[in-house]
């Protein structure tokens, strides 16, 4: 098996991409601007003895994306496993509505799923087999933060075209299903306002604590595995029983 996981130089990605290696998988770590980082990924795999490459693109790119899944098989292997990570939150509400932040979250969040998919599927087809992950959020359910109703929206989109594509490539022996994480404590946290984010987010939780990228990497792991060869078409919350939502 190898492996694409986009946006991977850094918070959930990066966890991902680890977690993966873990399990003796080959990796291409997908980045657009963190080089440096991308590259402490790949490092960090090879010192544990497994195989991983650091790929530059643009996800929401088609031609970008054909570079970066042709490099990946040759520098790797024939692709098996895609894990679209890579998403950009723009914060607005209503009342501000902007318009080109919406069209980057747009290009980012759901046209980079869209392309990277469509080339992944196409050397799943001829294998007859891939697993398929998308990186939603629980933001796409109806939480009350603040700032994320347009983030929302693509990623609502996204666990749409999850189950979408579980019924288009589901008879090519694909399974496509999405993680929606809560809220996961990375780097990409404001240092000068973390140890209030983390109370007031842990204390939203039935678990009193916030996520770390490992509980999103390790149901990953899941979803990939042969453990997982019966499940397809399927939202997985990783959340910690988060309780502010409008459920119905």
């Amino acid at each position: 098996m190898i492996a694409v996981v986009t946006g991977a130089s850094r918070g959930i990605g990066r966890g991902i991409a680890l977690r993966l290696a873990l399990d003796g998988i080959p990796v291409a770590i997908n980045y657009n601007t963190q080089q440096a980082a991308a590259q402490q990924v790949v490092e960090a795999i090879l010192n544990a003895g497994g195989r991983a490459c650091a790929l530059q693109a643009d996800t929401g790119n088609p031609s970008q994306v054909d570079a970066l899944f042709q490099q990946a098989e040759d520098r790797l292997g024939p692709i098996s496993i895609l894990v679209n990570n890579a998403g950009i939150l723009r914060r607005g509400s209503l009342d501000d509505y902007d318009p080109a932040a919406m069209s980057d979250m747009l290009k980012t969040n759901l046209d980079g799923v869209i392309h990277c998919t469509r080339a992944a599927a196409k050397t799943m087809r001829q294998q007859r087999a891939g697993a398929i992950v998308n990186i939603s959020s629980i933001a796409a359910h109806g939480t009350s933060a603040p700032g994320t109703t347009w983030y929302a929206a693509t990623k609502a989109a996204v666990e749409t075209l999850t189950k979408r594509f579980a019924l288009e490539l589901g008879p090519s022996n694909i399974r496509v299903n999405a993680v929606a994480p809560g809220f996961i404590l990375t780097d990409m946290v404001d240092p000068a306002t973390r140890e209030t984010t983390i109370q007031t987010m842990a204390a939203k939780a039935v678990l009193g604590r916030v996520g770390q990228p490992e509980d999103i990497a390790d149901a990953v792991a899941f979803l990939v595995s042969g453990q997982a060869r019966f499940i397809t078409g399927q939202i997985l919350t990783v959340d910690g029983g988060r309780t502010d939502f409008l459920s119905h």
